[in-house]
């Protein structure tokens, strides 16, 4: 006799779902109706893969599908769930969460979503001219955001801290004053110093973020991308940027958000998987700023790390005579 969802005994059921990957998939489809690619894009799977783990959900009577066109859409509705299953997932549910994959699921979700409704946008985009993607084979994906760095004060002098092999200089130096670019590798600073030859008003400087060689108050902004989590004390650097940075002057941390990729301590040097936001406010209030205001970013479907925050305070702005 062959089964049905309804008549699936509860071993098998619980087998389907005893999978951590299994179990992730179903906490995605309670939010939202996804399709097979979608899916695969979110948990960062061969999309393969992705459907086998579905067929099982979806015979075992977790999941819902439909097809529409060539896609197939999976969802699992709560309400619709046999009795027994729908209380054994209510209380699996309870005890999957706080997790820093589910948090990191939710914002890979996000931005599938909204490449989801980008592609909605484009569709009409594209009947009423093809404008965006006329405007991306003729001028690339990167022009906005570079254009974007001219609202940045020409006047200014802006530190980047960790600058690796010079990525963020290479942005900012043609819309500031001056750039030093400050990283404590001899081999990062040379691969920096190469790529950013031909700009004059870039400054190579070798040495640690926790013991900047800069005088107080000297710069205007100082960038720190993808450099504190490397570090074992990241309050320490924190203070050095209030230290440097002028009054009414601003400092931009990018960063991993809280994760549990414990492989990155050993195979990158890692010594934080990412911050939370408390962890966050917690260092910047230690390093002397009054307030930060802290964003996660949108995620990139098709990135392999954890999820990106951007972190953004400014010191006090200067009183009369100060700072002239």
């Amino acid at each position: 006799m062959k089964q049905t969802p309804d008549t699936t005994p509860l071993a098998e059921r619980l087998a389907a779902i005893s999978e951590p990957l299994r179990l992730r998939l179903c906490r995605l489809l309670e939010q939202h109706e996804l399709s097979v690619g979608e899916v695969a894009k979110v948990l960062q799977l061969p999309q393969s893969t992705a459907s086998r783990h579905l067929k099982v959900l979806a015979a075992s009577g977790w999941v819902d599908k439909r097809a529409e066109g060539t896609a197939t859409f999976y969802r699992l509705m709560l309400d619709d769930l046999q009795a027994s299953t729908r209380a054994l997932w209510v209380t699996v549910r309870e005890q999957m969460e706080p997790d820093p994959q589910l948090e990191e699921d939710r914002r890979r979700l996000e931005g599938v979503l909204a490449e989801r409704t980008t592609d909605s946008l484009s569709f009409f985009g594209r009947v009423a001219g093809e404008w965006d993607s006329l405007r991306e084979h003729l001028f690339g994906h990167q022009f906005t955001s570079k254009a974007l760095l001219a609202l940045l004060p020409r006047h200014w002098t802006v530190a980047d801290l960790g600058c690796g092999t010079g990525n963020g200089a290479e942005m900012l130096a043609p819309h500031v004053r001056r750039v030093i670019a400050i990283d404590q590798s001899g081999p990062m600073l040379e691969a920096a110093r190469k790529r950013l030859s031909r700009l004059s008003n870039v400054e190579f400087v070798q040495a640690p973020i926790e013991a900047l060689p800069l005088p107080a108050s000297s710069i205007d902004a100082a960038t720190c991308l993808l450099v504190l989590h490397h570090l074992r004390e990241p309050v320490d650097a924190l203070r050095e940027m209030r230290r440097v940075i002028r009054p009414g002057g601003v400092v931009l941390v990018l960063d991993m958000l809280a994760h549990d990729r414990t492989v990155y301590k050993h195979t990158m040097g890692h010594a934080h998987l990412g911050f939370s936001e408390p962890d966050l406010r917690r260092l910047f209030g230690e390093a002397g700023f009054p307030s930060v205001t802290i964003a996660a970013l949108p995620s990139d479907p098709q990135a392999r790390g954890p999820g990106l925050f951007v972190a953004v305070a400014a010191t006090p702005p200067p009183t009369d005579g100060e700072g002239q």
